[in-house]
């Protein structure tokens, strides 16, 4: 089972990947990254994203996911529930790029999330996904 570095350079040798991380949601802070990180400053993209993902989980994500999907209850943004994320994945799109951010689903209370940037041109986005989420899968934190 691979740890961060390990995902992190196994994200890397996705065709038109430019960078990853492995990224706290809570304190936006990166626990891992590899490649370059959009504007160059790693921590930076890791509040950034770290906030798109707080927005995601905390707010309005019932009425997109169709209804109680076994998410965080109001007041619980870390998990200690023990339940999933309402949301998998976050997939957004620029002129050039996209960026991924699957969350990671593990035992205990989990507020991690992998980023990988893709340059659009080189990038497939389908393939991205799908390997994201087995190597999210496979993560091992600690």
């Amino acid at each position: 089972m691979p740890g961060i570095d390990e995902s992190l350079l196994e994200a890397m040798r996705l065709p038109g990947a430019r960078g990853a991380s492995v990224v706290d949601w809570i304190s936006g802070l990166a626990l891992g990254a590899v490649g370059d990180a959009p504007g160059g400053d790693v921590e930076a993209t890791a509040a950034e994203t770290a906030e798109l993902a707080r927005l995601a989980t905390e707010s309005g994500t019932l009425a997109l996911t169709g209804g109680d999907s076994g998410g965080l209850p109001e007041g619980d943004p870390g998990g200690s529930s023990g339940k999933e994320p309402p949301v998998q994945d976050l997939i957004i799109t620029s002129a050039d790029s996209y960026h991924l951010l699957r969350f990671v689903t593990t035992t205990f209370d989990s507020t991690v999330f992998v980023h990988l940037w893709l340059d659009r041109g080189e990038g497939n986005l389908a393939l991205a996904r799908i390997r994201l989420a087995e190597m999210a899968d496979r993560l091992v934190l600690g």
